[in-house]
């Protein structure tokens, strides 16, 4: 047999071992698709609604999981879980520097925010902001600067001709007075109808600019933060009526003033766009929070207010006007009165003691003044006030807003702390009858006796001695008596 003969008597041989090979693989194949082809009518045919539940065919398997796979996996989170097991304390760590981490970065993004008005294409000032606050607080000066700034036209209500010299002296032309008497009905209507049709009339910043309109964006209530502090005894009727008229009755008559002006359709003629107008109510927290001994003219008068804001919302919330409740800490007001920061003194606080009864005074003195010394810290700069009052205006939604130094700490203190610990952390005591009578009568008469004895306030005689035996009192007390 030659060589030729040999090699095709090799491939004559390997014929059926390649056709047996092609023929396995298309026959894999094909099983692979009608396989593929089976599941998927199987399963169409298990959901379909027009067979019979009797004669709908089971649904196919799910693949298996490969073994290898869940192996891994399980191995992955058994070694994080010992290691975190292990290392409570590096974990522990770590995620309080990742969460401080995060939080700083959320908050300085969230400082830099952009936070501007709108303004019109040839730049005019499109907003309007109505402040209704006393025009000598710190605060409505701060406000309405700030808002000033950031393009918006601000008006300030003004009641009295002595608040719309203070709003003219700020010396800003998008800073205006808007004079409306409260106590007059009628008179107010009618400022709020010049109001109304100075929003719906067309304006142009300067002769020949295309003409455009304003419109209301936001009220801001601001009542007055200071409030006397003295005992419910000492309370006079007179101070009461006046601290209800001006804290209480004039915010609500001011927000009743404005409220034709905000439920009606100011926005016809403007893009779609344009917001409705929100409504903002500024309130001191700290007190009304804790409602400490002698400051029940805040407390009262601040929970009277968060009464009314909660119902005012419950009744523009249909109207898609938004009603937002800033509840205020305490803020650094130096920049605005660095030279008449009145900041109470032991020797104020007993001074003011002399025009009480004397039982009043034994009764409540000390205690008064334990309580009237403690200071709650410089405060919060008015930058984050200024910010939450414009997030505020333009984030659409109403609610309750704590912002400043204490609104949140003291919140909590005062739902969750129990009154007597409260008090017993302002400085308030518990005082024996036979103790108060003792010490308060030896300083009056001490002081009647010897008039000419006083020391300066502030000295260690002054602040020594019992409490109220101090020359502050005694000294004022014995000029009394001299006269």
């Amino acid at each position: 047999m030659s060589a030729d003969d040999s090699v095709f008597l090799d491939v004559l041989s390997s014929v059926p071992n390649d056709i047996r090979l092609y023929s396995n693989q298309v026959a894999d194949y094909v099983d692979k698709h009608v396989e593929r082809a089976s599941n998927a009518l199987r399963s169409a045919l298990s959901s379909a609604p027009w067979l019979p539940e009797s004669a709908r065919p089971r649904p196919p398997p799910p693949p298996p999981r490969s073994f290898v796979q869940s192996a891994a996996s399980a191995s992955i989170y058994s070694q994080i879980y010992d290691w975190v097991s292990t290392n409570k304390i590096k974990t522990a760590i770590a995620l309080i520097s990742i969460g401080g981490g995060a939080y700083l970065l959320v908050r300085n993004k969230k400082s830099r925010k952009k936070r501007r008005a709108k303004k019109a294409s040839n730049g005019a000032r499109l907003e309007v902001v109505v402040v209704a606050g006393p025009p000598s607080e710190p605060i409505t000066r701060s406000i309405s600067l700030d808002l000033e700034r950031r393009g918006f036209i601000v008006y300030v209500v003004c009641n009295t001709i002595e608040d719309e010299v203070l709003v003219q002296n700020e010396s800003r032309p998008d800073i205006r007075p808007l004079m409306i008497d409260i106590v007059d009905s009628e008179s107010a209507r009618a400022s709020i109808d010049r109001f109304t049709q100075y929003l719906q009339s067309p304006h142009a910043p300067f002769q020949g600019a295309r003409l455009h309109r304003v419109n209301l964006r936001s009220l801001i209530l601001i009542p007055s933060l200071t409030y006397p502090s003295s005992p419910i005894a000492t309370l006079s009727p007179s101070t009461l009526n006046d601290l209800i008229n001006t804290r209480l009755l004039n915010p609500i008559l001011t927000i009743q003033t404005f409220l034709p002006l905000l439920t009606s359709n100011l926005n016809f003629g403007l893009p779609p766009t344009v917001p409705k107008p929100s409504v903002l109510v500024l309130t001191p927290s700290i007190i009304p929070s804790l409602s400490p001994a002698f400051h029940a003219p805040e407390s009262s008068i601040v929970a009277a207010l968060s009464s009314f804001t909660s119902v005012l919302s419950s009744e523009l919330s249909p109207l898609s006007i938004p009603v937002t409740h800033l509840q205020l800490g305490t803020f650094d007001f130096s920049s605005f009165s660095p030279h008449n920061r009145h900041t109470p003194t032991v020797q104020s606080q007993r001074a003011e003691t002399l025009t009480w009864d004397a039982h009043s005074r034994e009764t409540f003195g000390r205690n008064f003044v334990a309580a009237s010394s403690k200071g709650l810290g410089k405060g919060s700069s008015l930058r984050e006030l200024n910010d939450a009052v414009f997030d505020a205006m333009v984030r659409g939604k109403g609610g309750t807003v704590r912002v400043g130094m204490g609104s949140k700490l003291y919140g909590f203190v005062g739902g969750w702390v129990p009154n007597g610990l409260v008090s017993w952390m302002m400085g308030v005591r518990k005082t024996r009858d036979d103790a108060r009578g003792f010490e308060f009568g030896r300083s009056l008469i001490t002081a009647s006796e010897d008039g000419s004895r006083s020391t300066s306030p502030g000295s260690p005689g002054s602040i020594g001695r019992g409490g109220f035996g101090g020359s502050d009192y005694i000294s004022v007390h014995g000029k009394e008596s001299e006269d």
